[in-house]
């Protein structure tokens, strides 16, 4: 319970999330995770793509199910790498990001801190930037509206401000409340939520937030160059057109393609973003590019650019999550840690300077 300066007393319990998807699944203009469906949606196709998807979910249940055998920990091998590319069952979700993360080590090495952030007094000027927010983080999903029991919005506003007492460097930003909300939802657990945000922001996706925004601003330009490697015509299309990356792709980067792309091709985007690292973010946004590059190239003027941008971003192969997996890690070709490290360097020494 928050007392009127913004402390949370400590007599209360943190609240616990319970979402019960099985019923939301019944309702078929819910998706399983609460998003109400848009009046175009495709059921048909939907309904096609999930009969071979739900075959695939059932065998990777099954297969999670016996290697971790009950056990909290994940290796880092091969064979993990394979399963986690091939998709973390929504049950596992949470053990599998909090300790191929390192999110969960942390937490085991810091009992309470949690708690100890949400008794602590705030910044009321962090408190209302949070509030501000609250009501526009994603308006369609019937779990964060203030007639759901329990509202997500409480645990959002928990997350949000202890993140924003711990890391008060950055405190709150924009795209912040999206990235948490998602990690509620999944976890459904507010302290794994701030554990797993203080792993996205703090180490994954360094200098992605804050004032500078400067390792997002890298990233963009990384982006740019990548498809002057791996897309040269679309590269030299916004090179003659005057677009700059930051126009075309900074959400894609600064929501981790939240209201972006589907929500189960967000997820299973994130199950390799915790266990591999930023760069699948590069491949997710060069697949796109790469696939869709006559559509790209259509486009005469910066308005037509900015539309086909959005345009690829919708349909049938982003829907269809386990194919589009598949295309993110053999459409742009090698993509090493140490050469994506490389042009961040560049870029970066480009920005600052």
């Amino acid at each position: 319970m928050e007392t009127r300066n913004g402390t949370r007393s400590s007599n209360q319990p943190q609240l616990r999330i319970n979402v019960p998807s099985s019923a939301r699944e019944r309702v078929a203009s819910v998706d399983p995770y609460g998003f109400e469906r848009s009046d175009d949606f495709d059921y048909e196709s939907y309904e096609e793509m999930m009969s071979e998807y739900l075959a695939v979910l059932t065998r990777r249940s099954i297969k999670w199910s016996k290697l971790l055998q009950g056990k909290r920990r994940v290796d880092r091998n091969l064979k993990v790498k394979r399963y986690v590319r091939k998709g973390v069952p929504n049950e596992h979700r949470p053990l599998v990001w909090m300790v191929s993360s390192g999110a969960q080590e942390r937490m085991e090495k810091n009992p309470g801190y949690y708690h100890s952030l949400l008794d602590t007094q705030h910044d009321p000027k962090l408190l209302e930037s949070i509030r501000t927010d609250l009501h526009r983080t994603f308006p369609d999903n019937v779990n964060f509206r203030r007639s759901a029991d329990p509202c997500l919005q409480t645990a959002l506003f928990n997350v949000l401000r202890a993140y924003g007492q711990h890391n008060k460097a950055v405190g709150y930003c924009q795209g912040m409340n999206f990235i948490a909300g998602y990690l509620i939802l999944v976890s459904k657990d507010e302290e794994t939520s701030f554990w797993l945000l203080e792993a996205l922001l703090g180490r994954i996706l360094p200098d992605y937030y804050g004032p500078a925004m400067l390792g997002l601003k890298a990233d963009q330009e990384v982006l740019g160059e990548l498809v002057r490697l791996k897309a040269p015509a679309v590269w030299r299309l916004l090179q003659d057109q005057g677009v700059m990356w930051s126009l075309v792709a900074s959400r894609w980067f600064i929501c981790l393609y939240i209201d972006v792309l589907p929500v189960e091709t967000v997820l299973r985007i994130w199950d390799c973003l915790f266990y591999e690292g930023s760069k699948i973010l590069f491949r997710v946004a060069l697949t796109l590019i790469r696939r869709n590059q006559d559509v790209i190239l259509e486009a005469q003027n910066l308005p037509e650019v900015c539309e086909r941008f959005k345009h690829i971003t919708r349909g049938a192969f982003t829907h269809d999550c386990h194919a589009f997996m598949q295309a993110i890690f053999q459409d742009p070709g090698s993509l090493s840690t140490a050469s994506v490290s490389k042009l961040r360097q560049i870029c970066r020494m480009r920005i600052e300077s």
